[in-house]
């Protein structure tokens, strides 16, 4: 049995409590034989600033860069809010996709048949939703150049933001989208502001491309960033794979999550280039929700996504598919026995904390693995 190299990042606010109990299924995982890992642990944004001045050091990239998979929690809160702009907590985190070279983001969104009831829109539009939005990450507006603010005088400013891509950019992140099509419903849609953007005119164009070169026996469709926004709240089950620059698919991604009933539910992947020589890639995982500081502490908050994130990191980097499946079925049948966090309680349910909920899920992994 290969010991598998996996970084925890838990990070600030709530992350450490979530990050807890996912190292608590890694320590089932191991008892039951099931696979060997190699842990090592280290600091990421407020945490990191407050240690090293910096969001992250220069150790911790290294040992993420060494890692077969990188698992993070969450960052930041308002202790770090007047923080120099380069060093604030987010910034570890953007470092890390860089670095790592993570272009590409996996955000599934799932409705649990459980908590169709706990979404804003009605059941019969989400129950049995699954929704994957492959988010294009290191290139566009939030990367692009120059990025800057200027005094122009007279109480006047200019702010600038770059929104950039380049061809093969947009065919790395097509062909993600396409490959996790044809193993789902095999539909992709492709999404951006061709009507105002010149950016948008090549991505429709690239993705059209590569589209008719490599996978004509996918579906795809193209529809405006604003009309699929539109389209997720009127018709979600209409959509398989999203695909996405990365302005449009953090704003998307955020619409999708809220779908399922909350944040603290859904899981994410960052994954890098596949390697010619090992055939592996670089890869963080991490739940959507953020660093929660006003319930940090508390033992409120919901594991389900830090969890499923590590079902992620057995699936897409460790070839884990029974053990991904097993956690996704276990966090299902704990979520049927009507145990909630609060984030999800709904009406006339039992609410459970941050501990409980992970050791019923663990409970439910015993129950299933016999």
């Amino acid at each position: 049995m290969p010991t598998l190299k996996l970084l925890l990042l838990p990070g600030d606010g709530i992350g450490p409590e979530v990050m807890a109990e996912a190292k608590h299924v890694l320590a089932w995982l191991e008892a039951r034989g099931l696979a060997s890992f190699a842990i090592e642990e280290d600091l990421v944004g407020g945490s990191a600033y407050d240690a090293h001045g910096k969001s992250i050091s220069e150790a911790a990239m290294a040992k993420a860069l060494a890692a077969d998979a990188v698992l993070f929690g969450a960052v930041g809160g308002p202790k770090w809010d007047k923080v120099p702009y380069d060093a604030r907590p987010e910034a570890g985190l953007l470092r890390l996709r860089k670095d790592l070279g993570l272009f590409a983001n996996l955000r599934p969104a799932i409705c649990y048949p459980a908590l169709a009831d706990a979404s804003s829109l009605k059941r019969e539009l989400v129950e049995g939703l699954d929704i994957m939005i492959v988010r294009e990450l290191t290139g566009g507006v939030y990367f692009g150049e120059p990025k800057t603010i200027t005094d122009l005088g007279n109480g006047q400013k200019r702010a600038v933001d770059t929104q950039v891509y380049d061809t093969y950019e947009i065919e790395r992140i097509a062909r993600v989208a396409f490959d996790l099509a044809r193993k789902r419903r095999n539909k992709v849609t492709s999404s951006e502001k061709r009507n105002v953007m010149k950016s948008g005119v090549l991505w429709h164009e690239v993705v059209t491309q590569v589209h008719a070169r490599e996978y004509k026996d996918v579906q795809l469709e193209h529809l405006l960033a604003d009309a699929c926004g539109m389209q997720l709240v009127r018709q979600p089950k209409q959509f398989d794979v999203i695909v996405t620059d990365n302005l449009f698919g953090d704003m998307l991604s955020d619409v999708a999550a809220m779908l399922t009933g909350s944040l603290g539910m859904l899981p994410s992947a960052s994954l890098g280039e596949v390697d010619a020589k090992t055939k592996k890639r670089r890869a963080l995982y991490e739940p959507v929700h953020g660093a929660a500081p006003d319930i940090a502490g508390k033992g409120l908050a919901n594991p389900i996504a830090m969890i499923g994130s590590l079902g992620m990191a057995l699936r897409y980097s460790f070839g884990m598919i029974k053990e991904a499946d097993l956690i996704d079925r276990a966090i299902a049948a704990a979520l049927d026995r009507g145990l909630r966090t609060a984030d999800i309680r709904g009406q006339a349910q039992r609410t459970i904390g941050t501990t409980e909920m992970g050791e019923a899920i663990r409970a439910e992994l015993d129950r299933l693995a016999v």
